[in-house]
């Protein structure tokens, strides 16, 4: 049996990104976003409690982690870029804990401003399985914990005006924006302004009720299910008419819907819709998707590459996120490489 043309074409392209990865060191991001820290607890249900129902956890473990726009700072991290990360945390023990870890592995810490009297946002989250019944575990509960007033617009702009001076050292633009402040229209508007005329990719990953802030972006992330409620807010037909509308509303170049199990579809101003087949044979967790796909279109776009092959790469990365343990939710250069070479072997001998 011969290997047809498609499936030789996209072979090679996983090949070539993966031969690629070693070469993406050392170039700079700039990364703007809010943080917060993944707290996670694992045990066993094997009772419910005798006067409600919900399971009992008897926690034997606990790991803690930094979350949302960190997550894409231990990524970039991983994969040899060096990390601009401008951020805010707590002057709690939450906060130092974050500064910690990044510090731990080694990213600069420079730009993460301490707001004293605040709380740094934590994302508590439950795991149990049954005692000698099952391996797998699943999530029981999430709780937030976090300030209860929102930060003075003041620390937006300094971020900004912080994360401006190196700006033009960096290969790309990273906007991480979980609404709890360290992103503002105002902010948004300025780095993506600058980014442009500078020839720089942004990639922003928003929350759908700030799109407003990713005006002007080279390509913005957005979940199937968010992708579905704009559809129905845009009462358009089908959801290629819905990211065309965006595209166009919002002056994107490109549109990515994460569909975890279902894949991952590149929307383009100029070019194709492609879709990327999700390749996780036993997906356990998304925790970490959208954070794992911004890193890599930055180390895809911020090295010249086409837009096609920063949605194969993102793709990529979302599988290894899908298939992760729940507190190991950050994309590495050796898993993800791991993976491409994975994908590339598959691809190949499926059609022999």
């Amino acid at each position: 049996m011969t290997i047809d043309e498609d499936t030789v074409s996209r072979t090679e392209e996983l090949r070539r990104l993966r031969s690629s990865l070693d070469a993406m060191k050392g170039t700079q991001v700039t990364l703007l976003g809010d943080v917060m820290l993944d707290r996670y607890h694992h045990g066993y249900a094997n009772n419910l409690n005798s006067i409600a129902p919900v399971p009992v956890l008897k926690i034997f473990q606990t790991d803690e982690s930094p979350g949302a726009a960190a997550h894409i700072a231990r990524g970039l991290n991983s994969i040899g870029l060096n990390v601009d990360f401008h951020t805010f945390v707590g002057d709690d023990r939450e906060g130092r804990a974050i500064v910690d870890m990044l510090t731990e592995d080694g990213i600069s810490t420079s730009g993460i401003e301490s707001v004293s009297d605040r709380h740094t946002l934590v994302k508590i989250r439950f795991f149990g399985s049954r005692e000698s019944l099952l391996d797998d575990s699943q999530i029981l509960l999430q709780a937030d914990r976090g300030p209860l007033e929102p930060i003075d617009k003041s620390m937006s702009e300094k971020l900004t005006k912080n994360a401006m001076k190196a700006l033009g050292n960096s290969c790309a633009l990273v906007i991480s924006d979980y609404d709890n402040g360290a992103v503002t229209v105002s902010s948004a508007s300025t780095l993506i302004s600058a980014a442009t005329k500078q020839g720089i990719p942004v990639i922003i990953d928003p929350k759908l009720t700030g799109l407003e802030r990713s005006r002007g972006a080279t390509v913005v992330l957005v979940e199937m299910r968010g992708m579905e409620l704009m559809r129905r807010r845009l009462e358009a037909t089908d959801s290629s008419t819905a990211a065309s509308e965006l595209i166009s509303s919002y002056d994107w170049d490109a549109l990515v819907v994460l569909g975890g199990i279902n894949g991952v579809t590149l929307y383009q101003s100029e070019g194709e819709t492609l879709h990327f087949d999700c390749s996780a044979s036993t997906p356990k967790q998304q925790i970490g998707l959208h954070d794992a796909a911004a890193t890599a279109l930055a180390v895809a776009l911020g090295n010249g590459l086409s837009m096609e092959d920063a949605g194969l790469l993102a793709a990529a990365a979302c599988d290894c996120i899908l298939t992760a343990e729940a507190s190991q939710e950050f994309v590495d250069i050796d898993t993800l490489g791991t993976w491409l070479d994975e994908m590339a072997w598959q691809m190949q001998i499926s059609e022999r």
